[in-house]
């Protein structure tokens, strides 16, 4: 039997806490702080893996996969995604701004097909 030690989560104020004044302006909120995607939507930050088609996450074309990293820039909680995808080995798409192929993180996409014999000038 193994036990599981969770680390303290900080001190977010839930919606019951946030006066009428914060919610014209939403409390600011350092990204380290944001461990869950539940704490940051109850913040109403918006999060784009929700926002947008999971498709996304899991493009095919490198073009496609820069698009998913770019989205995940604006992201409060990716750094919690990256160290959760890490932690399961995720076995591919965008985590937290990287790309997984086969449970690890990846510069970038290679296109389809046989790799160019020689250099293209780019």
């Amino acid at each position: 039997m193994s036990t599981v030690i969770t680390p303290p989560t900080p001190s977010v104020p839930t919606t019951s806490q946030i006066t009428k004044a914060d919610q014209a302006d939403p409390p600011e909120v350092s990204l380290m702080q944001l461990t869950s995607i539940e704490q940051a939507e109850a913040l109403g930050l918006p999060i784009p893996c929700r926002a947008f088609d999971p498709e996304v996450f899991f493009a095919e074309t490198p073009a496609d996969v820069e698009y998913a990293k770019s989205l995940c820039g604006t992201c409060p909680v990716k750094e919690a995604c990256l160290a959760g995808a890490l932690e399961r080995r995720e076995p591919w798409g965008v985590w937290g701004g990287e790309l997984f192929v086969q449970g690890v993180v990846v510069a970038r996409k290679r296109p389809r097909g046989r790799p160019r014999k020689t250099e293209v000038a780019a």
